[in-house]
Formats: C-alpha cells, sequence, structure tokens
C-alpha cells in the first residue's frame, strides 16, 4: 500500500532582503518555473537530516543542525498526493551555494524577496512572502 502522506523540505536560503532561487528542469514537477532547494524527506530520515542532504545535494553547502530554523508547514494536496512541507530558514551555512544539479536546475541565482520572478512556484512565493517572526502553519489544494 503506498503511503498516503508525504514530507517534503524546503529551503528558504536567505541573505539581507534576497532569496536563493533553483529554476526547475528535468523534472516533472514544475519544470522551467523558480522554487527554493527543496526535496522529499527520504525513509529511515529525519527532516532536518533532509534539510542539510538536500542543501549539500542541490547547492554543495554544509548546514549545522542548529542552524535550521523551521520557519512554517504546509500542508498540500498536489493532484491525488497528500504531503507536508517543511519550510525552513537558512542564514547560515558552509561553502558558497552554485548549482550542483545542472540535471535538474537550469540556473541559480539571488532575488530581492519583493522581485521574485513571475514564474516561482505559487505555494513557494507564498511561504516566501510570509512576513510572521513566529511558526506559521497553512494549507494549499483542498477546497
Amino acid at each position: 500500500m503506498e503511503p498516503h502522506l508525504f514530507g517534503s523540505v524546503h529551503l528558504l536560503f536567505q541573505r539581507e532582503n534576497e532569496i536563493l532561487l533553483l529554476q526547475r528542469q528535468n523534472t516533472g514537477f514544475e519544470d522551467g518555473n523558480w522554487s527554493v532547494v527543496a526535496g522529499k524527506i527520504d525513509p529511515n530520515e529525519d527532516m532536518l537530516t533532509a534539510v542539510q542532504r538536500e542543501a549539500k545535494e542541490e547547492v554543495g553547502v554544509v548546514i549545522d543542525r542548529q542552524d535550521i530554523e523551521v520557519a512554517g508547514v504546509l500542508h498540500r494536496l498536489s493532484g491525488e498526493l497528500n504531503w507536508v512541507d517543511f519550510f525552513v530558514r537558512i542564514t547560515e551555512w558552509k561553502g558558497t551555494p552554485y548549482n550542483a544539479e545542472p540535471d535538474k536546475s537550469s540556473a541559480l541565482a539571488w532575488f530581492p524577496i519583493e522581485e521574485m520572478p513571475d514564474n516561482t512556484i505559487q505555494y513557494v512565493r507564498q511561504a516566501i512572502e510570509k512576513k510572521e517572526q513566529k511558526m506559521w502553519y497553512d494549507s494549499d489544494g483542498w477546497t
């Protein structure tokens, strides 16, 4: 039986008022659109470990667990799939971010939060634009 609930992490790499975005390609999901570093939580992996793994895989940087701040949680219905997305704020890391998966991302760039590309994935844009300092919860795709 396939699981009914999937988990993912979305890394909000921030410096001053800028956010790090990747342009997706060859993934089968939102290709051509901009998103943050993100990925599924693997079996037998906790959320913090998934954050560290995705940072290393996608942009080649190392993040210490104590530098991961949970910003919010999104419960998302995508087609028939039920997702719980953890959005984490990252302001400290080791190394210089680069496009470590050019087969999955055609570009990597810093954007002012107020000037993100029009084709930024909608639920990712909403998460980035949340201004609350406390942790938030939201839902998307449910009627």
